[in-house]
């Protein structure tokens, strides 16, 4: 077959899988929307036979408030449902139940606690290494101890790290390393994309898998829902390459379809690790150009703290294969010989289903012990109030803290939300930045040189409050002083918007954006 012929062939299959995928949404909506409109409809047919309904629902909301006060719920998604309860009482309480006690989301908890046990049993913290940490910098110590004690992930050292400022060059490093793979690759992506950026790394997995590499992919459905067709699944499967879809749309009601898989994750023989900002799809390597030149960044690991990964992986596919429950997952995280490594490294995971809100605590541990400054990139920035005293007052201690967002959006209601906290920010010292040549999807932080984060979280409601994410905690990594160099780089493409956005917008518009910031933690 020409190579005509085969680029034709795959431009149908590829528009056939668009309008499939298309076909599908809407069918889903369509049955989503009907069955709201049941509810609401039957609602209000039981108001009108049964008026005395209307004061007890109103008075069953009084008494929803109250015990919504008494949850461990950020301040920010109290009031949204306060005011929801309060106006709507029937709609809210149905919500607020479907929302946080659905059967589906229990089944999903219970899970994530069996995950969590899990977690335990496989990752140990070597006491060694702790004790040198606490030895040589107890400050910074305290961060990597929240997330050994509270979210279950040990700290390692001996580790290599490289960092990537262009994702285009860690893609093209992570196929080499998974061309080298002699057991097993292991990827988890927010969104694949069946088209020229994927290409390469399929010829690869199948190669892999044919060469008798265990090969295992974990994509999110709604994240690849318009770059994939149903069939995408069958394919790999019958190419040797094992698939799961996390959390597969559905359309009953099931508010667990807000919780998505967003992390970017690829082990190659729990040895060498990668994550960073980036899906497998064209538009994160400049191939197209949505919304201008796409920035996004990633980081390779090699040596022990790529168990992390692993295990992080690992638990996510057991929850969608039940064929695996009695599988001995060890045997996929031997001992791990040292690399040469300087410093301390913790890859980490956030979960929606837990009580942990790791990621925004990860960030604001950051910024409380930053002493010179703290910058982040970040494509949306709508943010709790927690976070938002945390950076104002790190800025009123004199830290010098910098965000970084994009001068393209690719959402103009999210980008307007990311707009209107600025000023707030901007009146306590905190400095603004817009990455004018297009869009900024990076995820990092830096901290006086010697503490950086890079990986899937945004500095937004969905990443740190309802999808599952990761990211890497570094301290003292050969990779940091890159990491500071990319920052600076950056900030020469960028438009100091700080004076622009300091002064005090009309009413009209401080009252549009506060109704957004009402809805913010829904979005």
């Amino acid at each position: 077959m020409s190579r005509a012929i085969r680029k034709t062939r795959r431009t149908v299959e590829r528009k056939f899988a668009i309008k499939n995928s298309v076909g599908r949404i809407i069918i889903v909506a369509t049955l989503l929307v009907l069955q709201v409109a049941l509810l609401l409809f039957g609602f209000v047919f039981l108001f009108t036979k049964l008026p005395l309904m209307m004061y007890f629902m109103y008075a069953l909301g009084f008494i929803f408030v109250i015990g919504l006060n008494a949850k461990d719920h950020a301040n920010d998604i109290k009031l949204i449902w306060v005011i929801i309860i309060m106006a709507f009482p029937v709609v809210g309480i149905v919500l607020y139940l479907l929302f946080h006690y659905s059967p589906a989301m229990h089944v999903m908890k219970k899970k994530i606690r069996n995950a969590d046990n899990f977690m335990m049993e496989n990752l140990k913290q070597d006491e060694d290494t702790s004790e040198k940490f606490e030895k040589l910098a107890p400050h910074e110590f305290t961060m990597f101890k929240y997330l050994k004690d509270y979210a279950l992930y040990p700290f390692y050292t001996d580790t290599d790290t490289r960092y990537y400022s262009n994702a285009n060059d860690c893609y093209q490093a992570m196929i080499e390393d998974i061309s080298k793979a002699r057991s097993y690759v292991f990827m988890e992506y927010h969104a694949i994309e069946n088209k020229e950026a994927f290409e390469p790394l399929h010829e690869c997995l199948k190669a892999k898998a044919a060469a008798g590499v265990d090969v295992r992919v974990i994509y999110d459905d709604i994240g690849s829902f318009v770059f994939v067709n149903s069939d995408f699944k069958k394919m790999l499967e019958s190419e040797g390459i094992k698939c799961c879809i996390f959390n597969p749309m559905s359309p009953m009601l099931d508010v667990f379809m807000n919780n998505r898989d967003h992390r970017k994750i690829c082990v190659v023989d729990g040895e060498i690790g990668y994550t960073g900002g980036f899906n497998i799809a064209n538009e994160y390597f400049n191939i197209t150009h949505p919304f201008g030149q796409w920035y996004d960044t990633g980081i390779r690991m090699e040596g022990p703290a790529v168990k992390n990964l692993t295990v992080m992986f690992l638990t996510m596919w057991e929850l969608y294969d039940d064929s695996t429950h009695d599988v001995d997952f060890s045997l996929f995280y031997q001992e791990i010989a040292p690399r040469h490594g300087n410093g301390f490294i913790a890859p980490y995971g956030d979960s929606p289903l837990d009580e942990e809100l790791t990621g925004e605590n990860v960030y604001i541990n950051i910024l409380y012990n930053s002493k010179n400054y703290c910058w982040f990139t970040t494509p949306y920035l709508v943010i709790s109030e927690n976070m938002r005293r945390a950076i104002s007052l790190a800025s009123k201690r004199g830290v010098d803290v910098r965000i970084i967002t994009p001068g393209i959006p690719d959402k103009v209601t999210v980008n307007k939300l990311t707009k209107s906290y600025y000023s707030s920010l901007i009146a306590a010292g905190c400095k603004i930045y817009e990455y004018t040549p297009g869009f900024v999807h990076a995820k990092m932080c830096i901290s006086d040189g010697k503490v950086a984060v890079v990986g899937t979280i945004n500095m937004d409601f969905r990443s740190l409050y309802h999808h599952f994410e990761d990211a890497v905690l570094m301290f003292g990594t050969d990779c940091i002083p890159d990491i500071k160099v990319s920052f600076d780089e950056l900030m020469l493409e960028c438009e100091d918007v700080t004076v622009k956005f300091s002064t005090r917008p009309n009413i009209f518009m401080r009252v549009g954006r506060s109704i957004l910031r009402l809805v913010a933690p829904m979005l």
